[in-house]
């Protein structure tokens, strides 16, 4: 419920502090008097797009407030969590216009984007005029008012929606997929044999380098040990000790002792030599490799880091990029089965989605006709009783919530061709359609305020005091506000407002004051005669506040 609205320095309204009650609200006064001017400033703070120059002449900013009762469970608590915005009972929406065209705008003092005050707008308020786009002259919004009003569940739909697009979603990925494989499919045939026939091991190239290191400084070495053996041989030192000792040997007889000692030397000398000899004799055993093994460890090395460069990847990494392409390979030559299997499933869903839809198609003509029928009920007693009202459904787009497009269609007269609302009725029939249409749509949408734009123009006499008692039924279940001409209609409010302009110093502004009862019966007459009110008159609104 909209509780109170404060207007600063806004058109023609310099200070404005309004509360609101529940039921019915009228705003009357004359023509110009201001009373679009309360609609434009509760746009203004709700986001919604109008004039450009809102701030009164003279001020230096406008600002408009309003206060909302927010219940549990009202939907515009969703739209506060999704803004990061704490809710509370009381909603206060908040917003400034500069002089140069600025706007900011608050939510309960949170600093809010445009966008923000408009999804709330959506939750909170609805207007219904004959220059209204957003409610029902909306062609968009159709669809989702004959769901409410029939109490359609979508969600089936919704949830046959997400499950095929999944499913085509997979298809396409895959065969997307299997065109890019089957377009390198050579290249992977060739690549994998390649690789298979080279037979890379992880930690390979390291060991051939470690053995080709160590082959390569055999060779170089093994030159000068050999020639060390040799000079250390028979042919060498050891064949020279040998003939000195026996040579030794053969004078020590006759030596007296003194060959003895150089003896005993060269014995140990010899056992020395030969542990040398031995050594040498084993290191270079060791050094001993076939030329072929070198080659060999070398061409299969080489062979691995240009395969490696080809590939661009580490020669340790080959292997599993031999299991990568083989899987890409077995991908393409199992992918017409993969295709098979996604196409049947994305069959599948597409048939259920179609199931769901048409579920939704034949529960929407149920609907449609049940509002037709309603509809048509409420517009005898509005003297429309001849005119036609029919919801049209026509094939749409498939999407979330079915393949239906829905359009709120009226003929005024037996034989007419149906059409648009706003394009075939006139004015004072339009807003007895909306009318019509809104009270058999509105049941249970008491968490909206509801604004009525001069809906009762045009009508008069029995008409208007329909018009009255269709919205005050709409107040028993919702705030309703409602700018009127009607004294009809202004005598069954439950709260009513007058606004006049008045002019001081030379400075024009619109004033609204509450009336009591003796200030409305003095309104309604002045509605029902005129500048000059008569007795007639007066008894005449006190017969329409009577009831």
């Amino acid at each position: 419920m909209l509780r109170h609205l404060d207007i600063r320095d806004m058109l023609l309204i310099d200070r404005l502090d309004l509360s609101f009650g529940p039921g019915l609200n009228a705003l009357t006064g004359e023509t110009g008097a201001g009373k679009s001017i309360l609609l434009d400033c509760l746009g203004f703070v709700l986001g919604w797009r109008g004039r450009a120059e809102l701030v009164r002449a003279g001020a230096a900013q406008g600002e408009v407030t309003a206060v909302f009762d927010l219940p549990p469970g009202h939907p515009a608590r969703q739209v506060l969590a999704d803004a990061g915005i704490e809710a509370e009972d009381e909603l206060i929406l908040r917003r400034v216009n500069a002089l140069d065209g600025r706007k900011t705008g608050y939510v309960n003092d949170r600093r809010v984007s445009g966008e923000v005050l408009r999804a709330l707008s959506d939750t909170l308020v609805e207007l219904h005029g004959q220059h209204d786009d957003r409610g029902l002259l909306n062609p968009r919004g159709h669809r989702q008012l004959l769901d409410a009003f029939g109490g359609i569940d979508t969600a089936p739909a919704r949830v046959a929606w997400a499950a095929r697009r999944q499913a085509e979603q997979a298809l396409s990925d895959a065969q997307t997929a299997l065109e890019a494989a089957r377009a390198e499919e050579d290249f992977l045939r060739h690549a994998v044999k390649e690789l298979d026939d080279l037979a890379p091991q992880p930690g390979e190239e390291a060991d051939l380098d470690a053995r080709r290191r160590a082959m390569q400084g055999a060779a170089r070495i093994r030159e000068d040990v050999a020639r060390a053996l040799t000079a250390l041989g028979p042919q060498g030192a050891e064949g020279a000790m040998m003939d000195a000792a026996r040579w030794l040997e053969g004078a020590a007889d006759r030596a007296d002792g003194r060959l003895d000692a150089p003896l005993s030397a060269l014995s140990r000398a010899s056992i020395e030599l030969g542990e040398a000899f031995s050594g040498v004799e084993a290191a270079l055993d060791a050094l001993d490799f076939d030329p072929r093994a070198l080659e060999t460890a070398e061409e299969r090395l080489f062979a691995l880091r240009a395969l490696a460069r080809k590939h661009g990847v580490l020669a340790d990494d080959l292997a599993g990029l031999a299991d990568d392409l083989r899987a890409r390979l077995g991908a393409i030559d199992s992918g017409a089965e993969s295709l098979a299997a996604l196409t049947a499933a994305a069959q599948a869903a597409g048939q259920d989605y179609d199931t769901a839809a048409q579920a939704l198609t034949s529960a929407r003509r149920a609907a449609a006709s049940r509002l037709d029928t309603a509809v048509a009920a409420e517009l005898a007693p509005l003297k429309m009783e001849r005119a036609v009202f029919e919801t049209r459904l026509s094939d749409a787009p498939a999407g979330p919530d079915g393949a239906d497009a829905v359009a709120f269609t009226v003929a005024t007269n037996p034989g007419a061709p149906a059409g648009p609302l706003d394009k075939i009725a006139s004015g004072g029939e339009l807003s007895r359609f909306l009318l019509a249409l809104k009270v058999c749509l509105a049941r249970g949408a008491d968490a909206l305020v509801m604004i009525f734009d001069e809906i009762d123009r045009g009508v008069g006499g029995a008409t208007a005091d329909a018009v009255g008692r269709r919205l005050r039924r709409l107040a028993d279940e919702a705030q309703v506000l409602v700018v009127t001409h009607s004294p009809q209609v202004a005598a069954l409010a439950s709260h009513h407002f007058q606004v006049a302009k008045s002019v001081s110093d030379g400075m024009t502004t619109s004033r609204v004051v509450v009336l009591d009862h003796d200030e409305r019966q003095r309104e309604i007459a002045r509605m029902l005669a005129g500048d000059t009110i008569t007795p007639a008159a007066l008894d005449a609104a006190r017969a329409l506040l009577d009831g």
